[in-house]
């Protein structure tokens, strides 16, 4: 697994700032997507305009970051492909066919596995057994989630499981595209690209019929009264998706695939915080004891201190000769002249 600690601390804080920002962005759709769905938008169609609208935004920055450089996406299209096909449409995909078999509470809670498959793959491929400190906190961190969906929730068929798991792995799968090498690509075009790619691939689903794809252009609840359709699919496309994935991605390049992970366990506790102040939902003391947890969850994840590293010195043979018969020299006239300063005196002999 690729990470990228910060160099300093105020690049740490820069950092997190930039995704806590993603969360805070990503808990929005929720509260403005479900007006929506809950008025003639199929899940599907939901998502492959809010992908085609954020894309379509995120577009012009992306023009004007890559400076002309088109040849970066080429070099680029593995990882961009894999940003479009697993962390946008197949980690959708997975999801909404989790959510049609189980409890929307289950589906996310199997999902947001995420940060411990990062952990296990990280131990897989390094061989390396995670610190303590890891562990704990994935163990809060999960223990969180658990009290903000509401233990109630866990229930479904195996389907439905396996669904939301896959939906676990594209969502882990996320996190180490957005945090391998650019090669040059700035996060805002491996966004944009992604998006766009993985909007056609939703359509292409939908018209397909391996999911619903229907949509219905009138006015929906918003707030305290109605709204044309665009206006919360807008602020969807707009916050929700295109800030949200254009700062997850520059974060997760700036924190590392698993710290970004864990943060990314915040979405929930937005989103629960969202639909308290928009949709009047409930939220108790036992969702804000989780979303505390799941904060001290990421405290300790961050905690880990990476191995000192050694450095060590090649230097090449014919170096390290010279070197010796420099240090003979040195050390063959440092004892001439103790020789001649400290040699002890002849003892006298008797007359």
């Amino acid at each position: 697994m690729l990470e990228r600690p910060h160099s300093t601390q105020a690049g740490f804080v820069k950092a997190l700032i930039i995704g806590l920002s993603a969360s805070v962005a990503f808990g929005v759709s929720g509260a403005f997507i479900k007006p929506l769905l809950e008025n003639g938008w199929s899940p599907t169609a939901a998502v492959a305009m809010r992908t085609v609208v954020a894309g379509l935004v995120l577009a012009p920055f992306a023009i004007v970051a890559l400076h002309g450089k088109w040849n970066t996406l080429w070099r680029a299209r593995w990882r961009i492909v894999g940003m479009a096909l697993v962390g946008v449409a197949g980690t959708q995909l997975a999801y909404f066919i989790a959510v049609q078999r189980i409890p929307v509470g289950t589906a996310i809670l199997i999902e947001y596995l995420a940060p411990i498959l990062l952990v296990l793959f990280a131990w897989a491929t390094t061989r390396v057994i995670p610190k303590k400190v890891v562990l704990i906190g994935a163990a809060v961190a999960i223990g969180g989630l658990v009290l903000v969906v509401g233990p109630g929730s866990i229930s479904g068929d195996p389907v439905g499981v396996f669904a939301a798991f896959l939906a676990a792995i594209g969502a882990a799968s996320y996190y180490l595209i957005a945090a391998r090498p650019s090669e040059g690509l700035p996060p805002v075009a491996l966004a944009a690209t992604g998006l766009l790619l993985g909007s056609a691939a939703l359509a292409t689903l939908g018209a397909l019929g391996v999911l619903p794809f229907t949509a219905a252009f009138t006015e929906v609840p918003f707030l305290a009264g109605t709204a044309p359709w665009w206006v919360p699919l807008g602020i969807v496309a707009v916050i929700g998706t295109a800030i949200a994935y254009a700062a997850s991605i520059m974060a997760t390049g700036m924190l590392g695939s698993r710290l970004m992970s864990f943060i990314g366990l915040l979405e929930v506790v937005f989103a629960a915080l969202f639909a308290w102040l928009l949709l009047g939902e409930a939220l108790g003391v036992v969702q804000l004891l989780g979303g505390v947890l799941i904060l001290a969850g990421i405290a300790f994840v961050h905690s880990e201190r990476p191995a000192p590293i050694e450095v060590v010195t090649v230097v090449p043979d014919d170096e390290v000769d010279a070197q010796a018969v420099v240090g003979d020299v040195v050390n063959s006239s440092h004892g001439q002249l103790l020789g001649d300063t400290d040699r002890e005196p002849a003892a006298s002999t008797p007359v």
